[in-house]
C-alpha cells in the first residue's frame, strides 16, 4: 500500500513562505536541504504525517506562473471562525467564510487564503458541530 508523504510547491522567497506557513498553520521546518541550484525545505507539524515541500530555485527573480492546473491544498482546523479572525488580526487577507451545505444542511465551513506566491489554500472545519 502506498503512503502519501508530501506535496511540493515552488516558492520565490523562502523566508516569506516559511513565515507564512508557520504563522498561519504552525508548520515548522523539519528539514532543509541545500543544493547548488536549489534548496528544499520540508515543513510539518505534529497534526499530520505529511509534509509540505518548498522548492526555492536559486537565481529565480520572477514569480512563478501558477497556470490553470493548480487547485489548492487544504488544512483542517478545529475552529474555522477563530482561525479566520486570527489570520485577519495578524495581517493576512483570508477571504470570506462560506457554509458548505450541498444537501441544504451545513456539513462544513471554509475559507480560502493565498500564500506569498499566490497558491490557494482552503481552511476547513468539518465534523463536530458541522456534521
Amino acid at each position: 500500500m502506498a503512503k502519501y508523504i508530501h506535496s511540493m510547491i515552488r516558492v520565490l522567497d523562502e523566508a516569506a513562505s516559511v513565515d507564512f506557513y508557520d504563522r498561519c498553520f504552525g508548520l515548522k521546518v523539519a528539514e532543509r536541504l541545500d543544493f547548488e541550484k536549489f534548496t528544499l525545505i520540508y515543513l510539518s507539524n505534529g497534526e499530520s504525517g505529511t509534509e509540505l515541500e518548498l522548492t526555492v530555485n536559486k537565481g529565480r527573480t520572477e514569480p512563478y506562473d501558477l497556470g490553470d492546473g493548480y487547485g489548492h491544498v487544504a488544512f483542517s482546523v478545529d475552529d474555522v471562525d477563530a482561525t479566520h479572525a486570527r489570520l485577519e488580526e495578524i495581517g493576512f487577507a483570508p477571504r470570506k467564510l462560506v457554509d458548505f451545505a450541498p444537501g441544504g444542511e451545513v456539513i462544513a465551513r471554509f475559507f480560502f487564503i493565498k500564500d506569498p506566491d499566490g497558491y490557494e489554500i482552503e481552511v476547513l472545519q468539518r465534523g463536530g458541530r458541522y456534521s
